[in-house]
């Protein structure tokens, strides 16, 4: 995998330095292989670090322009004039223009009820709290959960992919092909398979270019599985061949069993849905329409609709109401998104 120019970058300032403490991190390692970043340890971290450090020197500049003396947004808005006194000072000005004549370089032109506005003393503190000490923190953690962020979505998408791969396994063992073969087969659909292509395409490639036995090679992909439901299906290969088991059998039980899983998956999530429609029409179309005729005869009729002015109505019929509408297929939007392949 070819580096971007930031990475190259990084590694440049870092890399050497951390090279072999990187290496040395078991952890750090395993995470890279999971998450399917295909990069060295240290030019990870050195990305991380420097990128960290960047985002801190950005966010620390940004705090200092409030600060700064005289040109600063403090000093800027505190040279402006209050609001609540700029018409008295014009009354002033008008009755007393021989003074105003006199005091053209003065703030005010010599008012007496002239008054600068003052920077919120509450903003002060959390200006510098929260671009000096909250943002880099953030961006640490942000950083540096960079693999175990990405381990987690590609084993999510793995056990999305994995209850149709384990069909097609079963298929082909049924058919007599090799494991080998099943797997050469796996690599090369991964428009269909998805993530599961890769990890199959890395066995075909420990099998046949470096030499390993179809057992290690297995037991080296479960090391680098990102999906408990991946790892398991590994172990029950290596269990089976171990043992001298019927790996058709065994293709053909883990089929069943993940899509007896898939179902439920995908069972639990047009309950949820459902739920949601039912709570939209609740929400979203009977209630606004109950509420609106409600608030028409009670504005009309009764007198006591006078506690709404008719601008308020036009806000909760343009605002409110189209706001819910955008919420729940924001919240559609994401839960479809979840479930995509």
């Amino acid at each position: 995998m070819d580096l971007t120019k930031w990475q190259i970058f990084c590694h440049r300032i870092l890399g050497r330095s951390l090279k072999k403490k990187a290496r040395a991190d078991v952890s750090l390692n395993k995470q890279l292989e999971q998450a399917g970043i295909n990069i060295m340890p240290e030019v990870y971290l050195a990305v991380n670090i420097v990128t960290t450090i960047a985002v801190s020197l950005i966010s620390i500049a940004i705090v200092a322009i409030f600060f700064v003396p005289e040109i600063g947004i403090i000093a800027f808005w505190e040279s402006l004039q209050d609001p609540l006194s700029q018409e008295p000072c014009r009354i002033w000005e008008y009755w007393n223009k021989d003074i105003v004549a006199q005091n053209q370089d003065v703030a005010g032109h010599g008012c007496p009820d002239y008054e600068s506005r003052v920077f919120p003393p509450a903003a002060r503190i959390i200006i510098p709290v929260t671009g000096g000490l909250l943002i880099p923190w953030f961006a640490f953690k942000y950083f540096k959960g960079t693999a175990n962020r990405e381990a987690k979505l590609r084993g999510a998408a793995l056990e999305k992919y994995l209850p149709y791969a384990s069909s097609y396994t079963a298929a082909m063992s049924a058919a007599n092909a090799s494991p080998q073969i099943i797997f050469r087969s796996l690599s090369m659909n991964e428009e269909i398979y998805g993530d599961i292509a890769y990890d199959a395409g890395l066995i075909y490639r420990d099998t046949t270019l470096l030499g390993f036995d179809l057992i290690t090679a297995i037991k080296m992909s479960v090391d680098r599985a990102a999906s408990p439901w991946l790892t398991d299906f590994f172990q029950g290969m290596v269990g089976t061949l171990t043992s001298g088991g019927n790996l058709k059998l065994y293709f053909l039980n883990r089929a069943e069993h993940y899509s007896r899983e898939n179902r439920t998956r995908l069972q639990m999530f047009l309950e949820t849905l459902a739920l949601l429609a039912e709570s939209y029409i609740v929400v979203a179309v009977a209630m606004p329409l109950f509420l609106i005729v409600m608030l028409v005869i009670m504005f009309w009729v009764s007198g006591s609709g006078s506690q709404i002015t008719e601008g308020q109505m036009y806000l909760i019929i343009l605002g409110v109401l189209p706001m819910i509408h955008i919420a729940y297929s924001a919240m559609i939007w994401l839960m479809s998104q979840e479930q995509k392949m």
